[in-house]
């Protein structure tokens, strides 16, 4: 198994993903500089937090754009499959992965703090070894975390069963209270319709061990090496944002 973290100018978080893969699962992991132009040979794509290029124009904007990014859309179309965290959510966002876009949070705070999710789908390569309803504790860190798409998507993402976690109090009630930038439906983490693409933006990295207040992330990355080590394939797709 080797997992890419890729690696833009402004990252923040492509080290504690490493830790998280490498050092706590005991997995393969490399980093993957934002101007390589293929990612064969990788089982697994993560694109991790942090301020690519310092958030000029729109947060991921710019990343959007580099070769890395520009390689996943082949990278998926083969069955590859990517997770992009917090910032890397962004960049799925604004590369077309993946619908929708990101709003300041409401009431124009940065956010740091830990909340809960929901798990709404079990049955994607990052929730496998989760059970529907589950409820994870896991840190947010954003100030544009506030996602919103058009009516007509809002209807396809239903459709396609395309939330995958829901921010949540602690019993799983999804309430306003417990929606910490006013994510449009509670939406915490999203995915392709086939779930190849993942963007989440809590940072499960963050949430690995319990010396960190959590070790509830590091079930999203077991999940992950579950999906990966079974063999379990998706089938090739289309990659345009539904």
């Amino acid at each position: 198994m080797e997992i890419g973290i890729v690696v833009f100018p402004g990252s923040n978080c492509d080290a504690d993903t490493y830790h998280a893969i490498r050092e706590v699962l005991g997995r393969a992991a490399q980093y993957v500089w934002h101007e390589e132009r293929t990612l064969r040979g990788l089982d697994a794509v993560i694109l991790p937090g942090g301020f690519s290029y310092g958030d000029y124009l729109r947060a991921g904007a710019i990343a959007a754009t580099s070769p890395a990014v520009r390689a996943l859309r082949p990278y998926v179309a083969q069955g590859g499959i990517v997770l992009g965290i917090c910032n890397g959510f962004q960049v799925l966002l604004e590369a077309g992965l993946l619908p929708g876009a990101m709003q300041p949070n409401a009431g124009g705070r940065f956010r740091c703090e830990f909340v809960h999710l929901r798990t709404e789908r079990s049955d994607t390569p990052f929730t496998c070894g989760l059970a529907p309803g589950q409820v994870l504790r896991i840190p947010i860190a954003h100030a544009e975390g506030r996602y919103y798409a058009d009516p007509g998507t809002r209807v396809l993402l239903a459709a396609h069963r395309q939330i995958v976690f829901r921010y949540c109090d602690a019993q799983g009630a999804v309430t306003p209270d417990a929606n910490p930038n006013g994510a449009m439906d509670a939406i915490a983490g999203l995915a392709s319709p086939s779930g190849a693409v993942l963007g989440l933006m809590p940072h499960p990295e963050r949430a690995s061990e319990d010396v960190l207040g959590s070790a509830d992330g590091r079930l999203i990355f077991e999940s992950l090496a579950r999906w990966i080590y079974s063999g379990r394939r998706l089938p090739a797709q289309s990659v345009e944002a539904h």
